[in-house]
């Protein structure tokens, strides 16, 4: 790689989409270098060109400037380059979009047997290996809903090389999910659903994020956490649920940054 290229990759990584933690993100991410790349290009091509002009051709005594009123040539010329670099453009976003918006099937080790749930709305998974969960958006926290009905709050536990599809929305007012490292914001709007995917790899990993879209005075303490965990702690962590008044139920009004496992509910509970 040439070496201003490299300057431009390293400068992306600086103020681009964040990335490693999915491979949708990481698409992102890859789509912002060439897109920033292309950019440095033509922005180093027309402002060298004006600095060239300014310096060569600046005024003198003494000296009248040529009266130039037009090159047709030159004017077609950029008027075609500009277009071939919005066709290049057009044509790298759209060949990059299904890895961003496509799920990818679900690593051959993982099998979360009964966790699945049918639904015609989300993203298609390869193979129909999915681990559906609801992202709620309350003021001013996070309620994610698993398949059996367990639930928790604020962090959500995920198993390694799973896909998840999320299906989001909002309980009262207008909300954002955004886990910057697992791919782009969607709103978490009432009365309809907004649908994402991520598929995690790194066992261990505690991706963090928060609400993006001002939803109150409580906006700021809105965050959310997607721990990795393998699948066998995944399946252990389903079976370890609390109910609503035992010594380590946590309210409603305190779980701004409670852990999953303390705040976790189960359709059990009613019984």
């Amino acid at each position: 790689m040439p070496p201003a290229l490299g300057i431009a990759a390293v400068f992306a990584n600086a103020i681009g989409p964040e990335t490693g933690g999915s491979p949708n993100a990481d698409n992102t991410h890859t789509l912002w270098v060439i897109v920033l790349i292309i950019a440095l290009i033509v922005l180093v091509g027309v402002e060298g060109l004006l600095l060239y002009t300014v310096i060569r051709f600046r005024a003198r005594k003494h000296r009248v400037a040529a009266q130039i009123h037009g090159n047709t040539r030159l004017e077609i010329g950029w008027t075609i380059a500009a277009g071939v670099i919005v066709i290049a453009l057009t044509v790298v976003a759209f060949a990059s979009l299904p890895g961003i918006q496509d799920p990818q099937k679900s690593g051959a080790e993982v099998s979360l047997a009964g966790a699945q749930v049918a639904s015609i709305d989300p993203p298609k998974v390869p193979g129909g290996r999915q681990l559906d969960i609801a992202v709620n958006g309350q003021q001013y926290v996070w309620r994610y809903t698993y398949p059996d009905g367990t639930y928790s709050y604020t962090e959500m536990v995920v198993p390694a090389n799973q896909t998840v599809v999320l299906k989001i929305t909002g309980q009262d007012v207008a909300h954002s999910w955004w886990i910057p490292k697992l791919g782009g914001k969607f709103d978490a709007i009432p009365g309809y659903n907004n649908y994402t995917w991520f598929k995690a790899s790194k066992v261990g990993a505690v991706y963090r994020g928060q609400c993006a879209e001002l939803c109150g005075r409580n906006h700021a303490n809105m965050l959310a956490d997607v721990r990795v965990v393998t699948p066998t702690a995944f399946r252990a962590w389903l079976a370890s649920a609390i109910c609503p008044g035992s010594p380590d139920w946590i309210a409603p009004e305190s779980r701004l940054r409670a852990s999953a496992t303390a705040v976790k509910m189960s359709r059990s509970c009613l019984a």
